[in-house]
């Protein structure tokens, strides 16, 4: 069984038979699970403005659609992920 350890780890699929086939061979990992995870800290939020290409923002949006997710919540997931990364490696 493959665990599957951030979202970058999950291919873009063909079909419902390949993302089948990946699905029955791997798992996610805890806590990739717990992270998506909404908590009182993360329902208080503050709005930013962000300025990006447009190019790199369509390609967000388009890799957000196959997974199903939003993409304002994917890059929030992101930046997430990264900073506990970054974190754990101080």
């Amino acid at each position: 069984m493959n665990l599957v350890m951030s979202w970058e780890e999950v291919p873009l699929f063909n079909g419902e038979d390949a993302e089948a086939a990946f699905w029955s061979e791997s798992r996610l990992d805890v806590r990739l699970m717990e992270g998506a995870i909404a908590t009182t800290e993360s329902s208080e939020s503050v709005t930013i403005t962000l300025r990006m290409d447009p190019r790199m923002l369509a390609r967000i949006k388009r890799l957000a659609r196959s997974r199903y997710l939003n993409y304002q919540s994917m890059i929030k997931q992101w930046l997430g992920e990264r900073l506990e990364s970054d974190l754990r490696e101080r």
